[in-house]
């Protein structure tokens, strides 16, 4: 999801404008383009009711088996196809339907004809025949498709080797945002949600957890059995299956993870969980999905952290980084009420979740942390916003707020900065046009209330602000010059106007002390001491080294006295300090500091860790060590990771997704020297590395 994705045009893909305004369990959403979806053309002839997935995971052979029922109701008349997203990986046994008798008569069993047609490189379209004889408006029936599948987008399996434990292996599903149909046959688009259940049977000793709101578990079967009793979209069904053990941290969460781990999550967690959560409440309203849980993934886990209901998944990488384990967590609870309970009805607007859990985010922390610590983390982000920006120019369509996607284009490709930062300005100029902060948690709280379990557009945000604020209608504020509403959505860009953070000054401003000290021809080596990088917070010392960064290329004297004073000191530092040393390294091609690159690319094998290093090794002179270190700690990476990796380093894209690319040696690839050419035209993982 970090990523930024490429995908090919279909022909066959449709833009569908659906009616109704919001959207609740399935019925239509106005004023927005479902691109991404093949249901799209039909979705809205039926309300999806509930879905029950019965499931066999075999672990030898990488594969689910079973089926799913799903139980629809007609909304129209003359429905004739039932259309789903599924995709390749994803191989239909059959489709059968059970409409209910009337009036004391049988129910009717029958089976039915489907096929399935290309849609795009992310999913395929499942057309089913239905009887018109009897599928009945407003008349309730159930489709069951039986099915398996394998190692489609969505499903990531772990051999022993790539777990932390490295002794049982582990099976962990990705949702966001049009993965999930490669999971199960669904309507894939946040505009429909729905509740269900789940029935998994799986060998002895494995232990499965999903993002549902009741679990059992029958040992003698081997049996979980999960329900989910609010309505959620496809993509928050979650599933993760291996040697899992937990531990309580208060009255409603639990930390699951390999046992190796256990200990150690829960220590840099304590009881901060349930702190964060009442809080939460006493800004938004009631927490409605009842548990919080939390299950840390092996660093094979694709991006930072995914808000599933219930049960969020995080990356076991950001245990060592306190900071930014704080930060991502609130940022997933905040997913609670903005994303989960209402959620964004397409994903060309996802600002309205990232946008507003960015902002509840903020709210979270300033109550809990101070104005300081919340003014410093805006400010390091959005450093990393205009980085962006400078990256993609100002008239790049991918950061208006209302995206608008082309056919063909995975809507991944939309998980940027901006739908953060961006929409988070938007919110806090929202919040300053009504002149005070708690007036605007009670609007927030009033808008979760009002739009609870439902999908929406950004107008009705707006509308519903512009009710709830009646002086601010009468004022026009939405048209006021150069700050219109309209301009924040559809306007290329940086934000329009950006929120006052000077109350984190006591934080910021010896690090731009520090950087000005760097800045200068003649270095006051004197003063530069006094500054005491083991005393800062972590995202003081990252601004310190991203802003660095940005000047790269420094001069060799330079980068001999910055290692000097600091490269043995960041050598004790967490992951996310390193790797900011270590790209400035890379990119100045500082030879002395390499070995600290290598040891660093040993430890660590998630892709938020090692993408961001490989593509500024091979967009510079450092390609041959770049290679050499790849051929080295291959074998330990996952098979996806390790496909991308030899993208960046051999830049051909000739192996195809479902494919587990093969382990090289340095007699089956072209030797690269010094001089190749850059590769990294596209934008670094570093500038756009952000949780779900």
């Amino acid at each position: 999801m970090a990523e930024l994705q490429r995908t090919t045009l279909c022909c066959c893909r449709k833009v569908l404008t659906v009616p109704s305004k919001s959207c609740e369990g399935g019925r239509g959403i106005g004023h927005c383009r479902l691109v991404d979806v093949a249901s799209a053309s039909n979705f809205h002839s039926f309300k999806l009711r509930h879905f029950h997935l019965d499931l066999h995971i075999n672990f030898a052979v990488k594969r689910m088996t079973g089926w799913q029922v799903l139980e629809l109701v007609p909304i129209q008349p003359g429905v004739q196809a039932l259309i789903l997203d599924t995709h390749p990986s994803l191989l239909i046994h059959s489709i059968d339907c059970k409409v209910p008798g009337s009036s004391g008569a049988p129910d009717i069993f029958l089976s039915l004809t489907y096929h399935v047609d290309p849609f795009t490189d992310y999913g395929s379209s499942l057309n089913i025949s239905l009887p018109a004889t009897v599928i009945r408006p407003h008349r309730a029936f159930q489709i069951t498709i039986r099915y398996t599948t394998t190692d489609g987008p969505a499903i990531w399996w772990l051999d022993a080797e790539l777990t932390c434990g490295q002794t049982r292996p582990l099976v962990f599903t990705q949702g966001h945002s049009v993965c999930n149909r490669s999971f199960f046959p669904c309507f894939d688009t946040p505009a429909v949600k729905s509740t269900y259940s789940a029935t998994v049977r799986v060998p002895e000793g494995v232990t499965v957890l999903m993002s549902a709101s009741r679990s059992a578990y029958s040992k003698q079967d081997r049996v979980f059995q999960f329900s989910m009793e609010f309505p959620v979209p496809a993509y928050l069904v979650a599933l993760v299956a291996g040697d899992l053990q937990h531990a309580d941290i208060g009255p409603r969460s639990r930390v699951w993870a390999e046992p190796c781990i256990l200990t150690y999550a829960v220590s840099k967690l304590g009881g901060s969980v349930e702190r964060w959560l009442a809080v939460a409440e006493n800004l938004f309203g009631p927490y409605v999905w009842g548990r919080y849980d939390i299950v840390f993934l092996p660093p094979s886990f694709p991006i930072v952290a995914m808000e599933n209901p219930c049960l969020t998944f995080i990356i076991s990488s950001i245990l060592e980084s306190r900071e930014f384990l704080l930060i991502d967590v609130i940022h997933e609870i905040a997913h609670g009420w903005f994303g989960n309970a209402v959620t964004n009805a397409t994903w060309e607007e996802m600002w309205l979740s990232e946008g507003l859990a960015t902002y509840a985010q903020r709210r979270i922390t300033t109550e809990a942390y101070g104005e300081a610590f919340t003014c410093l983390e805006t400010v390091f982000r959005l450093d990393a916003l205009h980085r962006q920006m400078r990256l993609l120019g100002d008239n790049n369509p991918v950061s208006k707020l209302q995206a608008k996607f082309e056919p063909g284009v995975n809507p991944s490709s939309l998980m940027n900065l901006f739908t953060y930062e961006k929409g988070f300005c938007f919110v806090s100029y929202l919040s300053q046009l009504c002149g005070d902060i708690k007036r605007f948690d009670s609007f927030l709280r009033a808008y979760i209330e009002q739009f609870k379990f439902s999908s929406v557009v950004a107008q009705d945000l707006l509308d519903f602000f512009l009710g709830f604020f009646p002086e601010l209608r009468a004022g026009c504020v939405e048209q006021r010059e150069g700050l219109e509403f309209e301009r924040w959505l559809n306007d290329c860009g940086p934000p329009l106007c950006e929120p006052d953070l000077s109350a984190g000054g006591i934080l910021t401003d010896p690090v731009q002390r520090l950087c000005e000290l760097w800045g200068t021809d003649a270095r006051d080596s004197q003063a530069i001491a006094t500054f005491d990088l083991s005393t800062w917070s972590t995202f003081q010392t990252v601004l310190f080294l991203d802003r660095l960064l940005d000047r790269s290329p420094l001069p060799q004297e330079m980068m001999s006295h910055l290692s000097s004073c600091y490269s043995a000191l960041l050598d004790g530092m967490n992951a996310e300090v390193r790797i900011r040393w270590l790209q400035i390294v890379v990119r100045n091609s500082f030879y002395p500091d390499l070995p600290r690159v290598r040891s660093f690319l040993y430890k660590h094998t998630s892709r938020m860790y090692t993408v961001p290093l490989y593509e500024d090794l091979c967009g510079g002179v450092l390609k041959c060590f770049a290679v050499e270190v790849f051929y080295e700690t291959q074998a330990r990476l996952h098979p996806n990771l390790r496909r991308t990796l030899q993208q960046i380093l051999f830049q051909t894209n000739a192996v195809t997704a479902n494919t587990a690319p093969p382990i090289i040696t340095s007699s089956s690839a072209s030797s690269p020297t010094p001089g190749d050419p850059p590769t990294n035209g596209t934008i670094a993982l570093r500038d756009v590395n952000v949780s779900a």
